[in-house]
């Protein structure tokens, strides 16, 4: 069986959906492609549901320039859209005072980034509103909230299919072929070759993988996959917070941060393990060291009280020990194929710049 469409959109998770949608609404005929039989079921909905405020990227990177003005769009779509979201807050706090001087330095990486509403806090004005918090000193993020990512993809889904989009579950793309043409061969219960004017790569954990099996881009345009995990613990009984705690961002990750979902309950996490293979169990043995962190911000944890919750898999491009790397919005002109675009590491804040990565990568094949 062949099919022709205008776009080929491969994956369903936030991203995949968010193009998907920006497609939908320039009036082009949208197919999108997902292996698994449901949407959003690995990276977009095995997170902290963080609506970020745009806090601790480097200035001029995408990662910052992306997250804050996809914040400001992602709170007016969750209102215009019903997404359940609520702008909670964040406080960023150092435990030490060798953390001090760290916390400067965000302020002012923030404010380089756009982000202009950050107060520093006394240890005294941070415990009036987080009585059980214990620190030095914190940094208040009024912008930072949470967001319902199931919700939120549901809604992404429904407005695209609104414009004519479609949605093909259990659809794998097994190769294909891009150059003059771009045809993708998809698998599942009716195998295609689905013939596409642009293809748009958003696999996630997958994108590595898929592009590799794009025959005509070169080998040399594919970055290596490295597979970060992040697991989390859940809460026994209701937090004493009303704001989501993160401790002084610590290599490799934004260390082992207290959120909350929509109805208050709170989680903690994640932690980082790099990993050969996507496996979501988490190992209860891991949760010493949750509690020891967790303490140095909240003594009074009692022991006994973390659960195991679930564990996400961030799909990195940069390995142990070297920096994060941006999000690479990989178009025509870094690989020369027309119409192709792949969509590469894009972990945090990701899920907060959806709306305004999507139009930004849209905007490089149109």
């Amino acid at each position: 069986m062949s099919e022709a469409v205008g776009a080929a959109v491969i994956g369903a998770g936030v991203i995949g959906l968010a193009c998907a949608r920006e497609l939908a609404r320039r009036g082009i005929d949208t197919v999108i492609l997902e292996a698994g039989d449901a949407i959003g079921t690995q990276t977009s909905s095995r997170n902290s549901e963080v609506i970020h405020a745009g806090i601790y990227y480097p200035a001029g990177s995408l990662k910052a320039r992306l997250c804050v003005s996809g914040r400001h769009e992602l709170y007016e779509f969750c209102r215009s859209h019903g997404v359940a979201h609520r702008r909670c807050g964040k406080l960023i706090v150092a435990t030490d005072v060798a953390q001090l001087d760290a916390l400067e330095e965000l302020r002012e990486k923030a404010r380089t980034n756009g982000v202009e509403d950050l107060r520093l806090l006394t240890a005294a004005e941070a415990r009036a509103l987080e009585p059980e918090l214990a620190c030095r000193a914190a940094l208040l993020s009024p912008a930072t909230g949470i967001v319902d990512s199931h919700g939120l993809m549901l809604a992404l889904l429904g407005e695209a299919q609104s414009r004519g989009a479609v949605l093909a579950l259990r659809s794998p793309v097994l190769a294909g072929v891009v150059g003059r043409d771009l045809v993708l061969e998809v698998s599942g219960a009716e195998p295609m070759r689905l013939r596409a004017e642009r293809v748009i790569n958003a696999a996630g954990l997958h994108a590595p993988r898929v592009a590799a099996a794009l025959d005509g881009l070169a080998l040399h345009h594919v970055p290596r996959a490295w597979l970060a995990k992040g697991n989390y613990y859940s809460l026994s009984g209701r937090a004493p917070f009303s704001r989501l705690i993160y401790p002084v961002p610590e290599p490799g990750g934004l260390g082992v941060h207290l959120t909350l979902d929509l109805g208050g309950q709170a989680r903690f996490g994640p932690d980082v393990e790099w990993v050969d293979d996507i496996d979501y169990r988490v190992d209860p043995q891991r949760a010493g060291r949750f509690y020891a962190e967790v303490r140095k911000y909240w003594p009074r944890l009692a022991e006994g009280a973390l659960q195991p919750a679930y564990a996400g898999i961030r799909p990195k491009i940069a390995g142990p020990g070297a920096p994060a790397a941006d999000f690479l919005i990989q178009g025509p002109a870094e690989h020369g194929v027309a119409g192709l675009l792949n969509l590469f590491g894009i972990e945090s804040p990701g899920l907060t710049a959806c709306l305004a990565l999507a139009r930004h990568a849209i905007d490089l094949l149109d």
